[in-house]
């Protein structure tokens, strides 16, 4: 080995001197030519241009470093460095040791020079794979972006389009827009001309309006006055006819009965003529006996009666109310009102008071007449300020037992609790205990009181009527007016009575068991109907005393009889001959009556 290990010598020629080349050394390159390589080893550029063998060079360890000489060898000069000296030429075992040593020094290079060129394979076989890698994704990443570009191109080109269609949507809106703006000028412009004439026109009817109610305030006034002017004027036209008036009705032939003779009743026409309504009647009277002298019946004996209205047998339920209608409106002006029907039994007082059978508007009486018609003008004075209210109350004197004919359930049969007393301390107004007073507002209402007391009215058989009426019913309406503007009262009762039947004791007994109470019955009646004439005569005279608590009727009815009341008799009479007697006492009766003149009436005003 040490033949194979000496240095080849070469004579070198150069400026006279000749150099001594060692060439048993191994060609290669130097350190630091390797060194030089080694750092500048192949580079590989990734997809973002940063070096891949950089990092790894200069992470790199170091070489190790020699080993430390032993001691007492001799110590070779080092291949880099600075040698510590040269050996002499002669020192050949010492030239070889060195060799040795740097021989193994550069074997030791060698390994790890291959070492870090076979980490630098590998890490350029890394590098390249994930060249690879990332071209791989490069194409991937290039082909979404162009799919995405694709993508974006056509998603622009439709926004554009869209854009387009809507921009030129927009123009055509903006257009129309801008027609309805001129449009809606050109209205507001009118409507604010509109608006400017129709302030002039609310200024110039709020003008009228103001004059409108100071004309409605004079006319309110103006209203007022002629209202109370038409009062005092109906009054005075109710004065000139009487404060107490006297009217005969005939009732007509019912079936079955006899016919009389055409002589019998007589109805001479007004002064006018023959439209003026009747005020006189003409009844005559047969005399059985005979003449003594020549044995022949005697002549017929006339009776004229004049009263202030005459109704024959075919006058209509609605003409006889007309002809009260007035006297009715007298006590809504505040006069208080007494209506009578007098006359035998079965002469038509219930008939002319109450009205027929129910359910024949043309067959209604006095009563349920003159509460429609108070109703009704009290809801027309409704718009004058004028508000009335309405108490009813309906009561019967029967064998001079007062009794009350709306009583219902237990409190029937207690009529005989019923008195009259006065309202309060000091009143003049009177009230029945007991008896019930019902407020009413409506036809039906009255409807039904009439019905109620139609069943609880004491009625008996006697030879003139089937269905007699054996005591008197006194129908009351308390009247109650208000003027809140003016602070005007006003109020009166209207009577509407329905007096017993008048007759002798002989014809109207009946027979049996029940006699002494038929007779009492017509004492009663008979008793009651004279004080009531005397109570007329009395008022008439002027007596200083009038007998009204004679009677439980007059006592009843004090307050609607005297000077500061209208009265109103009706005497109903029949048109059979053989009533003929009862007739002639009952129009004798009311042509007393109609002789008498009461005081002036006044209104209960407060």
């Amino acid at each position: 080995m040490e033949d194979g290990l000496e240095p080849a010598k070469k004579r070198t020629r150069g400026m006279g001197t000749v150099t001594k080349v060692d060439t048993s050394r191994p060609r290669g390159p130097p350190l630091s030519a390797v060194s030089t390589a080694a750092q500048k080893g192949p580079r590989k550029t990734g997809p973002r241009g940063c070096s891949a063998v950089g990092p790894v060079l200069r992470n790199q360890k170091p070489a190790p470093a020699a080993p430390a000489q032993k001691p007492g060898t001799s110590t070779a000069p080092a291949v880099a460095g600075k040698k510590p000296g040269k050996r002499p030429a002669w020192d050949l075992k010492g030239q070889l040791c060195d060799l040795h040593e740097e021989l193994k020094q550069y074997r030791e290079k060698t390994q790890t020079l291959d070492r870090e060129n076979q980490g630098l394979r590998e890490q350029l076989r890394e590098v390249q794979e994930q060249a690879t890698t990332l071209g791989t994704e490069r194409n991937t990443l290039e082909e979404e972006l162009a799919s995405v570009r694709r993508r974006a191109e056509q998603t622009k080109e439709r926004l554009v389009q869209e854009l387009q269609t809507e921009r030129l949507q927009l123009q055509e809106e903006r257009s129309t827009l801008s027609t309805q703006l001129e449009e809606r000028e050109r209205e507001f412009q009118a409507s604010e001309a509109a608006l400017s004439s129709s302030r002039a026109e609310v200024l110039c009817l709020r003008q009228k309006t103001a004059a409108q109610v100071t004309l409605l305030a004079e006319q309110g006034d103006r209203l007022y006055g002629l209202e109370m002017e038409r009062r005092r004027l109906h009054n005075q036209l109710q004065e000139l006819k009487g404060n107490i008036r006297v009217f005969c009705r005939v009732r007509p032939v019912l079936e079955g009965e006899s016919t009389p003779s055409p002589g019998f009743l007589v109805f001479p026409p007004g002064p006018a003529g023959p439209s003026d309504p009747p005020t006189r009647l003409c009844l005559s009277r047969s005399d059985d006996r005979r003449s003594t002298l020549t044995r022949a019946p005697a002549a017929a004996t006339r009776h004229d009666f004049s009263f202030d209205r005459v109704f024959p047998p075919g006058s209509k339920q609605e003409e006889v109310f007309e002809e009260i209608s007035m006297l009715v409106q007298s006590a809504l002006d505040g006069y208080p009102v007494c209506i009578f029907a007098y006359g035998q039994t079965g002469s038509g007082k219930t008939f002319t008071m109450e009205g027929g059978p129910r359910g024949d508007p043309q067959l209604e009486g006095l009563i349920p007449r003159a509460m429609r018609h108070l109703f009704s003008v009290a809801q027309e004075m409704s718009g004058q300020g004028w508000t009335y209210s309405f108490v009813a109350s309906y009561v019967e004197i029967y064998n001079e037992t007062v009794r009350d004919l709306l009583a219902t359930g237990t409190r029937k049969g207690q009529g005989g609790d019923c008195e009259i007393r006065r309202a309060g301390p000091g009143s003049e107004e009177l009230t029945v205990t007991n008896a019930r007073y019902v407020p009413v507002s409506c036809e039906k209402e009255v409807e039904a009181l009439l019905h109620l007391a139609q069943q609880n009215r004491a009625v008996a058989r006697t030879a003139q009527n089937e269905r007699s009426s054996r005591s008197h019913s006194v129908f009351q309406l308390q009247i109650s007016g208000e003027h809140a503007a003016r602070g005007l009262q006003c109020g009166a009762p209207l009577n509407l009575v329905d007096l017993a039947g008048s007759e002798r004791l002989d014809p109207g007994l009946t027979l049996g068991p029940g006699e002494r109470d038929r007779l009492r019955e017509t004492q009663a009646i008979n008793s009651s109907l004279s004080t009531l004439g005397l109570v007329i005569m009395a008022l008439s005279n002027k007596e200083s005393h009038v007998p009204y608590r004679n009677s439980k009727l007059t006592y009843l009815l004090q307050n609607s009889l005297g000077g500061s009341a209208k009265m109103l008799m009706f005497v109903n009479i029949s048109p059979l001959e053989e009533n003929v007697s009862e007739s002639l006492n009952s129009l004798r009766f009311a042509s007393k009556v109609n002789q008498c003149v009461i005081g002036t009436a006044q209104a209960n005003k407060k």
